[in-house]
């Protein structure tokens, strides 16, 4: 083959390799690893003698399927659950951006619950930092969600529908890294299959559990929780997202 043939030939898997994302992502599947720093979590001295060293960091598996208007954000079960399942949750969230609807399915402690409510609202800063996550450049955004506490998130605008882990969401683009300030806990996208999901990977399961908007279930576990040592903590850990 001649020199020239060789260049075009190489101009060709340039040009294939700089438009690998050209195409604009409206359904599929994210793949997201999280590691959740119990240390950071449990951060008394009686629980952190309690939590070996080798368990401090908690690794869980959830996948989320989505189009232009629903998204299914659920946890993978491994063939073999370890002792320390129990340290991290594994919320189900189902969202309809049509609907303007999000449904929440939680364990607490053996009972399921679920809140029914409109699609949260934040308050996004999207800064001008970049970083590559699973192949697609995103674009980081701090939400301030209170005094204290402040939420990373890395969109990427080749995937459009505002999808992400748990129910945030409202970002131009899917949320493919997510990470509190302080690292304790980091979702971060491991792979992103161009796909068309199925009707019943994106339907809200049809279980037999208490309904309550996020105000309702907010003010009974306050309630409940009234003068209980780790109740803080309790209710931090089910409004944290």
């Amino acid at each position: 083959m001649s020199t020239c043939g060789k260049l075009i030939i190489a101009m060709m898997f340039l040009l294939a390799a700089g438009t690998t994302h050209a195409q604009l992502v409206k359904k599929g599947k994210i793949t997201y690893e999280r590691r959740t720093n119990l240390y950071k979590k449990f951060d008394d001295a009686r629980m952190k003698e309690w939590i070996k060293e080798a368990d401090k960091i908690r690794t869980d598996k959830f996948v989320l399927y989505f189009n232009d208007s629903l998204s299914a954000f659920s946890y993978v079960t491994p063939e073999v659950q370890d002792q320390m399942a129990w340290a991290t949750t594994k919320n189900a969230v189902y969202q309809n951006f049509k609907a303007n609807q999000r449904s929440v399915f939680m364990d607490m402690w053996g009972s399921q619950l679920i809140i029914t409510d409109s699609l949260s609202d934040r308050k996004w800063q999207i800064t001008d930092k970049t970083r590559d996550i699973a192949g697609y450049k995103c674009t980081r955004a701090v939400w301030q969600k209170d005094d204290t506490t402040r939420i990373y998130a890395w969109f990427t605008t080749d995937i459009i529908p505002t999808v992400g882990p748990e129910s945030v969401q409202g970002l131009p683009g899917a949320i493919l890294g997510l990470a509190t300030e302080d690292g304790g806990v980091v979702y971060f996208a491991t792979s992103v299959e161009i796909i068309e999901p199925t009707a019943e990977q994106l339907a809200v399961p049809k279980k037999k559990a208490k309904e309550y908007t996020e105000e309702e279930l907010r003010v009974e576990m306050t309630e409940k929780m009234k003068g209980q040592p780790y109740g803080d903590r309790v209710l931090k850990e089910i409004f944290f997202w």
